[in-house]
């Protein structure tokens, strides 16, 4: 018989390490209602658990922060509703689990292009970012998606490169990167576009563009994109 959202918890509760919650403030991280699991034995205690979009919801409720990362491992993308989303994302309070919740989950359901685009004009911090974490997501895990798909994100990283709030413009940046590295065309594009960010008049946006061009341009990922692009052309 699978075990129960209290049985979970107080499982968790077990393998509380304050040391870690120390480290874990250290990096960024809210440490409130935080007990200092590390991320992959969340990550194996969810494979122990299986899917299970009913007890994800429980653990998400109970306002535990490596509870809320569990459920984002556990449940099913297809059962996930947008007011699910919606309420989800207003919970966000820490970047480690606004990054994993759409890079673990929200990436992977039917609305994640539209929400990308909805939370990227949102005011609260980790919902803006949320939508730059899944512009990110998308571009490494949406494998059939289209260029197009990719470049209807970049409006909001060009409208948004300069606001300075540190976990908005490392989503912005992250988002334009990896939109750069998906292939041969986006990341002519991608590069275009961090050229037209640098002259905005922005510590941030110059910040954003520099650091995109400097990994888009460097050799490393212009010899991957050329290999996928030859071994397609094959």
């Amino acid at each position: 018989m699978k075990a129960g959202a209290g049985e979970i918890i107080a499982k968790l509760q077990s393998l509380a390490n304050p040391e870690n919650v120390a480290g874990m403030a250290r990096f960024g991280i809210n440490t409130r209602n935080t007990l200092g699991i590390s991320v992959p034995e969340l990550r194996r205690t969810a494979k122990e658990i299986g899917k299970d979009h009913r007890l994800a919801q429980e653990l998400w409720e109970s306002g535990i922060h490596e509870a809320r990362l569990l459920a984002c491992f556990i449940d099913t993308p297809e059962e996930v509703t947008e007011s699910q989303m919606e309420n989800w994302v207003k919970d966000f309070d820490s970047w480690d689990v606004c990054d994993l919740c759409c890079s673990d989950l929200f990436d992977r359901t039917e609305f994640a292009h539209r929400k990308a685009v909805e939370w990227s004009q949102r005011e609260e911090e980790f919902v803006k970012r949320a939508g730059f974490t899944l512009m990110a997501a998308l571009a490494v895990h949406d494998k059939k998606a289209s260029d197009d798909a990719f470049l209807r994100f970049l409006p909001a990283i060009k409208r948004e490169a300069t606001d300075p709030r540190n976990f908005v413009k490392k989503a912005v940046n992250w988002a334009l990167r990896n939109i750069g590295k998906r292939n041969c065309n986006l990341n002519k594009i991608a590069i275009e576009a961090a050229e037209e960010i640098r002259q905005i008049d922005s510590r941030t946006a110059r910040w954003i563009a520099a650091d995109a061009l400097r990994e888009l341009q460097s050799n490393a990922v212009q010899r991957r994109i050329n290999k996928v692009k030859y071994y397609m052309e094959e």
